[in-house]
């Protein structure tokens, strides 16, 4: 007779946990899987997909404006001009640089939610007619 394996605490193992063991693979698979966006329809909202780079493109306006005033006190108070010319332009530069960055990543992830669109209502066909 075959004695069940017991647990670290030396008890036996529950009749739950067995029939987890035999339980259907489909169902298994769906809870184990690692991108659960698949799986689950969940509409998110729309800060929850541009939060990042809406900040992005925040952050690196401000900095870029940043840049703008440090440069330009370099023309109203000549006596520190060597510091002013020489910080203004690099948040000009880093303020910029944020700003495409983020505007070039809003269009990147409206691409990524049509292919992801596509790829639920694929994967509800594919199961419409495998499942069956």
């Amino acid at each position: 007779m075959e004695v069940p394996p017991k647990s670290p605490d030396g008890s036996e193992k529950s009749p739950q946990s067995k029939e987890l063991m035999t339980s259907n693979t489909e169902s298994t698979l769906c809870m184990s899987s690692r991108s659960e966006s698949v799986w689950t329809s969940a509409s998110r909202s729309k800060w929850d997909i541009y939060h990042k780079p809406v900040i992005v493109v925040s952050v690196g306006a401000a900095v870029f404006l940043f840049g703008v005033v440090i440069t330009s006190l370099s023309c109203v108070f000549p006596n520190n001009k060597k510091v002013y010319k020489m910080c203004g332009p690099a948040f000009l530069s880093l303020g910029l640089m944020l700003l495409v960055c983020g505007l070039v990543w809003i269009p990147i992830i409206r691409k990524k939610q049509k292919q992801r669109q596509k790829s639920q209502f694929l994967q509800s066909l594919k199961s419409f007619f495998f499942n069956r």
